[in-house]
């Protein structure tokens, strides 16, 4: 076989799995979107099943926002799992356990007046598969000495308890100057 031949075969391979010029890059971007945003059809069951899983999450939320506007942090911690593996990240510092991140809410809000007013917003409940969602979301204190605020990312799993969160990476937002 003549040393072209292979350049040339190769070549016209390419050329005739070539997809039309002008939709290369408008289709690879439409299928990108599609198979990252999970825009695949889902069953009329799966859509009630994933309705169901926001719901019970969000009341988790909504029990733990009122528990703590009433100062009661034990209320506020039945929103974690009950486990030495709850993890919650904030503050450069890494807790691992219940008790231990119930310590550190103790600690820090160690009255009412520091606890403020809690409020949850801008949530995004992603369900990963029947037990278990990721949630993003914003939080907000407001009390008499100042108000802080940030971000949140949350993963809950299913638990024979009902929804609890497993992980929780909590951020603050910088202080206005």
């Amino acid at each position: 076989m003549p040393e072209n031949a292979s350049a040339y075969t190769d070549s016209k391979r390419i050329e005739s799995t070539k997809i039309l010029p002008g939709l290369k890059i408008p289709l690879a971007c439409f299928l990108a979107v599609y198979v990252l945003t999970g825009t695949a059809a889902v069953a009329p069951g799966e859509q009630q099943k994933n309705a169901g899983v926001i719901t019970e999450i969000r009341a988790v939320l909504r029990a733990q926002q009122d528990a703590w506007n009433r100062g009661d942090i034990d209320g506020f911690m039945n929103g974690y799992a009950r486990s030495g593996s709850t993890t919650f990240v904030s503050e450069d510092a890494v807790r691992r356990g219940w008790e231990n991140v119930r310590e550190r809410y103790l600690k820090k809000y160690s009255d009412r007046a520091k606890m403020g007013v809690l409020t949850f917003s801008d949530l995004e409940i992603m369900p990963l598969d029947s037990d278990s969602a990721v949630v993003l979301g914003r939080w907000k204190l407001k009390s008499a000495q100042d108000r802080p605020h940030g971000r949140f990312t949350l993963i809950f799993r299913k638990t024979a308890d009902g929804w609890r969160i497993v992980h929780d990476h909590t951020s603050a937002a910088a202080p206005p100057q």
